[in-house]
């Protein structure tokens, strides 16, 4: 199998470094594409997204595909907390409404590690929602 083309930028990250791929994870979820999103993991990229445990980019399609039918019209906004050569973490803010139209906005902080080429081979999320009135959204 070949190898996939690095995906800039590479570690070892620099400020500006680390905040281009924060803010390129950003616009990828805020797309909503779980194909777009899951091509910036490894192929055995290894999640944990709160409660739940899973490995690879099929199972990273599979799990947004699922929140994304539940959390409607998301929002993501995404801030570099800290960096080092290979890993990022970020603090997280976004909003979404549930199928009865209650909106949420939740507030987390992922951990990610990258392997050489720039690939996220570990994600570690954590996160609380808090219920908000539409008018009170921050994101839109």
């Amino acid at each position: 199998m070949a190898e996939e083309a690095p995906r800039p930028p590479v570690p070892p990250f620099t400020r500006e470094t680390a905040l281009a791929k924060v803010q390129a994870a950003e616009d990828a979820w805020n797309s909503r594409d779980p194909k777009r999103v899951s091509m910036a993991y490894t192929k055995d990229s290894q999640w944990r997204n709160r409660d739940e445990f899973f490995v690879g980019r099929e199972a990273i399609q599979e799990f947004l595909t699922r929140k994304w039918a539940k959390e409607l019209d998301y929002r993501l906004m995404k801030e570099l907390w800290c960096f080092t050569d290979n890993r990022i973490s970020v603090r997280f803010e976004y909003e979404w409404h549930d199928a009865q139209g209650q909106w949420f906005r939740s507030h987390g902080n992922e951990h990610w590690e990258f392997d050489a080429a720039g690939y996220m081979a570990r994600r570690d999320m954590s996160a609380n929602d808090v219920k908000i009135n539409e008018a009170d959204r921050r994101y839109k």
